[in-house]
């Protein structure tokens, strides 16, 4: 039987029935973010639960069972999933920190960013003093309470509320040299300069290219925003030149088709035999072979390249085109909403998660030099799993504030034609 809405006079929406069940407008309003992005997350966080069991293996035997010198899974001392363990446990707290973040309305995180934006630089600073670096070149992580995270992941979130909140302020003096850019250089410096001291220019890249969306978005002046990319080019191939382990990792990326059995450029190579070796359909769930003695860091920062050995390229392709996906719906959420502080908001957590992925699968494929970074949703890492699912759940809380519902499921009982509305905000 097709369901009817019933309207009163007024215009009003009245309850209606149907096949004894009745049907209430709360009801159907359950659901009113969107429920694509949704989907597309819950798909990332379901191939990064079975991956993870696949590739994660070998990781865990030498994890759990370090001073057996032939491990076997039947042995009790050995537990070949422990990384799915932890894994499942960390997915469990980033769920309830992904519910929680979508209960709390946009009001209070602009409240909360300048708090929240303090927070992460007096942390990120304190990583310089206290952090550990955990068998890593980048000193990253602080401990506390026996738990270590990594403050620079919720750096960028942290990055992002404040820019929104600032810029939003500032529309009449963003176009100014010395009220609009000088100022927002030293916001974003505030949090680039403690993450490139720690050694991670994986996040330092990601935080340029947020910081720079955002800004462009706000309105900027063309001229300032060559200047700053300029000036990040010098100050690039300062670091090129300056510290070892970066010329050495651009090195082995210029020469990445040549033989190399040095660590700087063993893992691209690693990564490539890896992709390639898996071919159109892949050599099935666990029966990848680099991931075993030859690939670093395969359920973390190669995940990707791992994947891709078990997957096959045509199954692989998919996590490309979800992160594609991720960037149209979040960018036509930012076209559509409701304030300039929730449309530079989208547009950062769009920018930041896509371009973190886009990242790691440069770097999986040797499209880009090595830099440790994770694939959001995927990969192996509490910190950038609960701060991406923050991220994602603030998002889905401006799609639900949108002028218009590309996807609700709230239509049900309600046939009206539904006309694309423009976006209300554009470059100034």
């Amino acid at each position: 039987m097709v369901r009817q809405a019933h309207h009163d006079n007024a215009g009003e929406e009245k309850d209606f029935c149907c096949a004894k069940i009745c049907y209430t407008p709360t009801m159907r309003k359950v659901i009113r973010f969107d429920t694509v992005l949704f989907l597309v997350v819950l798909f990332l966080l379901i191939f990064g639960l079975v991956m993870i069991t696949s590739i994660g293996v070998p990781k865990s035997i030498s994890l759990s069972a370090p001073d057996i010198l032939y491990p076997n899974c039947d042995d009790t001392s050995v537990d070949c999933y422990l990384l799915f363990k932890k894994h499942l446990f960390r997915l469990g707290v980033g769920i309830l920190a992904f519910i929680a973040a979508l209960k709390f309305p946009l009001k209070f995180w602009k409240k909360v960013s300048p708090l929240l934006f303090g927070l992460m630089v007096i942390l990120l600073v304190a990583v310089l003093i206290f952090g550990k670096n955990f068998g890593t070149i980048a000193t990253n992580w602080i401990t506390i309470f026996n738990t270590s995270f990594q403050p620079s992941e919720f750096a960028k979130l942290a990055l992002i509320l404040y820019l929104a909140y600032w810029l939003s302020k500032r529309h009449d003096s963003i176009q100014s040299f010395n009220n609009g850019f000088m100022p927002f250089v030293f916001i974003v410096g505030l949090i680039i300069l403690p993450v490139i001291l720690q050694n991670d220019y994986g996040s330092t890249m990601v935080i340029g290219i947020i910081a720079l969306a955002m800004y462009f978005v706000a309105g900027a002046r063309v001229k300032h925003i060559a200047f700053g990319l300029f000036a990040a080019l010098i100050f690039a191939i300062v670091v090129i030149l300056a510290v070892p382990h970066v010329r050495e990792r651009f090195q082995g990326f210029m020469r990445v088709d040549e033989e190399c059995l040095e660590d700087y450029c063993w893992q691209s190579q690693q990564a490539n035999v890896a992709v390639g070796s898996g071919g159109i359909w892949g050599k099935g769930l666990t029966q990848g072979v680099q991931k075993s003695y030859w690939l670093p860091q395969a359920s973390d920062d190669f995940i990707f390249a791992a994947s891709a050995e078990e997957l096959g390229f045509l199954r692989i392709i998919f996590i490309v085109i979800a992160y594609f996906m991720i960037s149209v719906r979040g960018y036509a959420i930012a076209n559509r909403a409701s304030g300039s502080f929730e449309m530079l908001l989208a547009v950062g957590l769009t920018t930041w998660i896509t371009m973190q992925a886009f990242v790691n699968i440069g770097v999986n494929t040797a499209l880009l030099p090595v830099t440790g970074i994770t694939l959001p949703f995927v990969s192996y890492g509490g910190s950038s799993l609960v701060a991406s699912l923050i991220g994602i759940a603030i998002l889905l809380n401006i799609s639900e504030n949108t002028t218009y519902h590309a996807n609700n499921l709230g239509r049900w009982g309600d046939r009206r034609s539904r006309y694309p509305q423009p976006g209300r905000y554009r470059r100034a």
